[in-house]
């Protein structure tokens, strides 16, 4: 991939308050210094998947792994990519898209999560107790995530790093965690928010 971005040196505060392309570009570099996401960023695309995106930990802890000085992989349990898929909600075309992701992706090494988000109202009642409507596309699955700097997912595309941020990028560089209480519970925030300060220490949680 051409005019890739350095990733030395990333460990600064980051513009908060900047103009959006500055922030993508900040957000770019720090996401690049982490070796796993830049890896599925870069090969993504091989798997054929529509509308696909890398989000919610494993954007936004390496941003905040960055603003604590950790290893840029520090505390990422897995990586979620996303795709949107409406001709197909079958659990068996998600599953083998997931055998082929884990295949492409085995030299990693991480536990990484493929999900239809077309197909997430079909399952979404018997895991979370909860009827939802499904989603339009893999940008409305999204805007749903449980906090405003989780909701946030990245992709490559020729020439461009495409950014899905309908909560906007300063809280995340703001190490501030609030509630996007879109679909998400306050239970399963408030979990969150418990499993996340242990690890994280300089993040600001906003009450439910």
């Amino acid at each position: 991939m051409e005019n890739q971005p350095d990733v030395q040196n990333v460990r600064t505060a980051l513009p908060a308050d900047a103009p959006i392309a500055e922030q993508v570009a900040a957000l770019e570099r720090v996401i690049r210094s982490n070796p796993n996401a830049t890896a599925i960023l870069e090969r993504a695309a091989q798997l054929g998947l529509p509308s696909w995106y890398l989000g919610a930990g494993a954007v936004a802890q390496t941003v905040w792994n960055n603003l604590h000085g950790f290893d840029p992989t520090d505390g990422i349990k897995d990586y979620d990519l996303i795709y949107f898929d409406s001709e197909d909600l079958s659990s068996e075309s998600e599953q083998e898209a997931q055998n082929r992701a884990r295949h492409l992706f085995a030299d990693l090494h991480v536990v990484l999560d493929v999900k239809n988000e077309a197909r997430v109202h079909l399952w979404y009642p018997q895991r979370f107790d909860r009827t939802i409507q499904p989603y339009r596309s893999a940008e409305h699955a999204v805007s749903t995530w449980p906090s405003t700097a989780s909701s946030i997912a990245v992709r490559y595309e020729p020439d461009m790093f495409v950014v899905c941020a309908p909560f906007g990028l300063k809280d995340l560089f703001s190490l501030v965690v609030r509630p996007n209480k879109a679909i998400v519970s306050q239970s399963a925030y408030e979990e969150k928010a418990v499993r996340w300060a242990a690890r994280w220490s300089r993040l600001t949680f906003i009450p439910w």
